[in-house]
């Protein structure tokens, strides 16, 4: 055999583990949105993306269509690396400066808004595919008009809620935060920044304080909020019936998740990461301290968690699996056709010099 010909066999060789290597790097795609309260994009695909109820998601599936609700969990940067000021311009925050959720950015005080008080809340971010990073969360300021466009500036600079690698519990990251006073009608705005990847997420959450709810618009509540021993008076002097308080916006339940998954266009069908090490529904014991888990390798570990609880996970998806043993068995069948076709010629050329 020539040294060129070992040259090439080694090099066939030698290239699998590295081959391998790239392929198993691929990362894996999060997904998810503020549940408590309730994001625009949840809201609007709880309420059912082919037939909306609220004028507001009636009017985000008319500006982009049913698909943007089935992808409701993937309001996403894949690069953001924390410059989302940079990369999200003035009035593109709610879509995260995508097209295809442009919907979400329509200036309206219609949007499904969740009753709020000032004071400790405890917050919900469904994750369908579970990793590490921290969330931030922003108020805008109390001069805020929903029915102009949302800007940076709308929002404090600071945020009122931080929170890193929180609890997992039944499928949603959940942690406490303490939401500033204010009036009226305002907005949430949830920056969600992976740790283990460059991706970020983002939500827009319209809530209401003073006792309003459902899509009461505005600051103060209006008429129809108001409680039943300040209903109207009939023509007669009675009072007329109190017209009922709209109620609450609902966050997508499992089931919903469930059957939009057939329609999504994101990562597994809209339920995220298969990946047993990071599904939200495994308990995750800690390691001894300097111990590796398979996932996690060199990365930090996580704490010991309540039963049904589990920790923000890195590891890549399943279909980074899937691409790592498909290139292995590619590689190996290359390289035993190679090293076939080595023995071949070396017993042709053994057979040439006998004779």
């Amino acid at each position: 055999m020539t040294a060129r010909r070992k040259a090439a066999g080694i090099v066939a060789l030698g290239f699998a583990p590295f081959a391998l290597a790239g392929l198993a790097a691929a990362p894996a795609l999060a997904h998810g949105s503020l549940t408590d309260p309730v994001s625009r994009v949840s809201a609007c695909f709880a309420e059912g993306p082919e037939s909306p109820v609220s004028a507001a998601c009636k009017a985000a599936v008319a500006a982009g269509g049913t698909q943007p609700l089935y992808d409701w969990n993937g309001v996403n940067i894949a690069n953001a690396v924390g410059k989302h000021r940079e990369l999200i311009p003035d009035g593109k925050l709610c879509s995260a400066a995508n097209d295809k959720f442009r919907g979400l950015d329509l200036p309206r005080a219609d949007w499904p808004a969740s009753p709020v008080k000032a004071g400790n809340h405890t917050f919900k971010f469904r994750a369908t595919a579970p990793h590490r990073g921290s969330f931030e969360l922003y108020m805008t300021k109390a001069g805020y008009d929903p029915t102009k466009p949302l800007a940076w500036s709308d929002l404090e600079a600071k945020p009122f809620a931080e929170v890193t690698d929180p609890k997992l519990v039944d499928g949603s990251y959940v942690f406490e935060g303490n939401i500033p006073d204010r009036a009226g009608r305002q907005l949430i705005y949830t920056v969600w920044q992976r740790s283990d990847s460059p991706e970020a997420f983002y939500a827009c959450s319209d809530v209401i304080f003073g006792g309003g709810s459902g899509s009461a618009g505005g600051g103060e509540a209006p008429a129809e909020e108001k409680p039943a021993g300040e209903a109207p008076k009939t023509d007669g002097g009675a009072p007329a019936p109190a017209p009922s308080t709209p109620s609450a916006p609902s966050a997508p339940s499992e089931d919903d998740i469930t059957k939009g998954a057939e329609k999504s266009s994101v990562e597994h069908n809209g339920h995220g990461d298969d990946d047993a090490n990071t599904g939200a529904k495994v308990n995750v014991a800690a390691p001894a301290p300097g111990e590796k888990t398979e996932a996690e390798g060199n990365a930090p570990q996580a704490n010991a968690v309540g039963q049904g609880d589990v920790l923000a996970e890195t590891g890549g998806s399943s279909s980074s699996t899937y691409l790592a043993v498909g290139g292995a068995a590619v590689l190996a069948l290359g390289a035993g056709v190679l090293f076939a076709s080595q023995r071949r010629r070396a017993t042709a050329s053994g057979g040439r010099h006998g004779r």
